[in-house]
């Protein structure tokens, strides 16, 4: 029962996180209280990554490095150029400047592994992606933030650093050793932690948005086209760069939904943690579009078939015999 109650809630994440940010628009003051909690919540959530993933989740990228190396490189340089450049554009106040480059050079999430699936890509390619990208988070997203976002506002990179630790690295690591060395344990609580992401995922959006309320009625139609053109640019140039690297189909579906779908909870801990809950806006609305458009993209894939997928290149050119 409870897996199913987690399997349903999962498919309903983008309505439910819809729901729950309109009513913390509605009534703020109930859930600005949430906000020093939001860091604390995504480690839970990472924790709760952590001991979903198993050695041979890892074991992809040693067969099939090329792919991997394609799709976290795309990872972080397309979502946060693409964010500092949307950010330019549309002349952005620099709070939200500042949170359009954080969700950007964010990693992958985890929601895409559900969708790359549902999609019938590459699903191991796609975990491979979210694990080695998470993992490389505490060193390239401050780097990348400093980068981009210095120019809008001052950066301080250590203290992203070890927020980064703190919140990502550290749960994630907590999982794994739990997952291996305790695997009875893990094995009661595994179906229940996709309900356990929705829940933490739903209350950092309410936290966000309850503490940005009066921005959000300002700029929120302007944050949600950002958002959107951000959204699309991963998915597309993702899919792109993956189809001239000349990934199989079922590795360009897993590449561009791994690109467009940010960590975005990441985004808004550091960005109500280092900067203010307006900065963590375009966090939040990206929480609930990029779930909205990667389960349309993926209902979309899942229609078409791949083909006879090429057989995958690993490391090197292969050579006819």
């Amino acid at each position: 029962m409870i897996k199913r109650i987690s399997d349903r809630t999962g498919m309903w994440l983008p309505v439910i996180v819809l729901a729950a940010a309109a009513v913390a628009f509605a009534t703020p003051s109930t859930f600005t209280p949430l906000g020093p909690a939001v860091p604390h919540l995504l480690m839970v959530i990472m924790l709760g990554m952590g001991m979903t993933l198993r050695p041979k989740d890892f074991a992809v990228i040693g067969r099939r490095p090329w792919p991997v190396l394609i799709g976290v490189l795309a990872q972080f340089l397309v979502m946060p150029l693409a964010g500092y450049g949307l950010a330019r554009v549309f002349d952005m106040d620099p709070m939200l400047a500042v949170g359009m480059v954080l969700v950007g050079a964010a990693p992958g999430g985890t929601a895409s592994n559900v969708m790359v699936y549902l999609s019938r890509g590459d699903t191991a390619l796609s975990v491979a992606m979210t694990s080695v990208s998470t993992l490389l988070a505490p060193l390239l997203t401050p780097v990348l933030v400093l980068w981009l976002a210095g120019e809008f506002l001052p950066v301080d990179a250590g203290s992203l650093f070890v927020s980064i630790v703190q919140i990502v690295l550290v749960p994630v690591v907590v999982g794994l050793l739990l997952r291996r060395f305790a695997p009875r344990l893990i094995a009661r609580v595994l179906d229940t932690l996709p309900l356990v992401s929705v829940l933490g995922i739903t209350l950092v959006v309410m936290a966000v948005v309850a503490g940005s309320a009066d921005t959000l009625l300002e700029v929120g139609a302007l944050v949600f086209l950002a958002v959107v053109l951000h959204n699309g640019f991963g998915l597309a140039l993702g899919y792109s760069l993956a189809k001239l690297c000349r990934l199989p189909a079922t590795g360009r579906r897993a590449v561009g939904l791994e690109v467009g779908m940010q960590n975005s909870g990441l985004a808004a801990a550091l960005a109500t943690a280092h900067f203010n809950p307006v900065a963590a806006l375009p966090a939040a609305v990206f929480s609930v579009w990029h779930n909205i458009s990667g389960s349309l993209l993926a209902a979309y894939w899942s229609r078409r078939p791949v083909g006879e997928a090429p057989k995958q290149k690993e490391g090197r050119e292969a050579v006819d015999a």
